[in-house]
């Protein structure tokens, strides 16, 4: 036996004759985690909300909203409106109103059939949850865009009641005149992060308002698909990741009236020909990105971590990763990303993120053609 086989061998006796608890520990920069199963046969979980009883209402994109108890999974809760289940679209992230505990509202973002039912548009609505279902549902909101996929879709409230709602650029191509792409017209709702109040309407302070062929939700634009969305507790402005085409996934810092560049500057290529998309990665004008992924890693949930359970990873970001199947997390100085880690690598595609009231990590990892599990991050002892 050589010398690096009998090494191997050494390990793996060495690791076999750890305690079983020893050997599910994740090494990481600043903590040691174990990854814990919540809850098991779900299809295709996409968004994830605490309820103040701890419990978890969690979507399916095939079209049901369930809560999470215990590790049961309930049956599906009434009152949700019919989607489009397509492509990228179908029943997508799930929200709570500040004032839960007294309104009980509930808001869900979802791919809205139109016309003959085989498109469709991103859509919110809210409806009082009773436990069991939704009553009093009525939509606040549809937006102006049509296309294939690239949804967005992801809802947050700042701590003032705003909500803030993310559409992607439905996929319209990224050729020919690109000053003239959707995400960089402001009369539509393509590419854009909207900002209303929380029954829909728009707040007169939004940048737009009032300006000739523009629309008067939109808050920023010329992005293209943002998939995660978090308010940051420190300064209560928002931040996205955002999917990028092959290469240039970003994360975005979002100041009123911002364009984002999308797709005039970024750092991704053409699907399979790997050809040019933009005139370079950056211009005056257009707000560069905070972080950048090349390749991607199809940012997809989000979180700011605030929580004790992991004392050293307080204020960082942590990001889904769908293609990259992992969880990315963003070491914070302030503002600013000062490194990068990878967890739970090659374990699933991650969906979503949110963080528990234990101070755990809660993660919706992804199936598409089997039953799925909720998993949660919890200190190694």
């Amino acid at each position: 036996m050589n010398r690096t086989a009998l090494a191997l061998t050494v390990a793996a006796l060495a690791t076999s004759a750890l305690p079983a608890a020893a050997q599910d520990v994740h090494p990481s920069m600043h903590h040691d985690y174990r990854v814990e199963t919540v809850a098991e046969g779900l299809m295709e979980p996409w968004g994830m909300a605490f309820l103040p009883s701890g419990d978890l209402l969690v979507t399916e994109r095939g079209g049901t909203l369930r809560v999470v108890s215990d590790g049961q999974v309930s049956a599906p809760v009434g009152g949700v409106p019919d989607v489009l289940y397509q492509g990228q679209g179908g029943l997508l992230d799930v929200a709570l109103h500040p004032d839960f505990a007294e309104t009980r509202m509930v808001y869900l973002s979802f791919s809205k059939p139109i016309g003959d039912g085989t498109e469709a548009t991103t859509a919110v609505v809210r409806g009082v949850f009773d436990g069991e279902a939704l009553t009093e549902v009525e939509e606040i909101f549809e937006a102006e865009s049509r296309g294939r996929g690239h949804y967005g879709s992801r809802l947050v409230f700042d701590d003032q009641g705003y909500l803030f709602i993310s559409v992607g650029d439905r996929q319209a191509s990224p050729s020919g005149d690109l000053e003239s792409h959707p995400a960089q017209d402001l009369s539509n709702h393509h590419g854009v992060i909207l900002r209303l109040h929380d029954d829909g309407t728009v707040p007169d302070d939004n940048p737009f308002v009032g300006q000739a062929g523009a629309l008067d939700e939109i808050w920023s634009y010329g992005h293209r698909n943002a998939q995660g969305l978090v308010i940051h507790p420190e300064t209560d402005q928002p931040w996205v990741n955002e999917h990028g085409p092959q290469g240039g996934d970003e994360v975005n810092r979002i100041v009123r009236g911002g364009n984002y560049g999308w797709p005039v500057v970024g750092y991704g290529v053409n699907y399979r020909s790997g050809s040019a998309i933009h005139e370079g990665t950056m211009r005056e004008g257009m707000i560069h990105p905070e972080h950048v992924w090349v390749p991607s890693i199809g940012v997809s949930g989000m979180i700011v971590y605030t929580g004790d359970a992991f004392p050293e990873w307080q204020g960082d970001l942590f990001n889904g990763g769908l293609s990259g199947t992992q969880i990315a997390r963003l070491e914070m100085d302030g503002e600013e990303v000062v490194r990068e880690e990878t967890l739970l690598l090659d374990v699933a595609r991650v969906r979503d993120l949110e963080q528990g009231p234990d101070g755990y990590i809660y993660v919706a990892l992804e199936n598409e053609e089997a039953p799925s599990r909720l998993v949660r991050l919890v200190p190694a002892m």
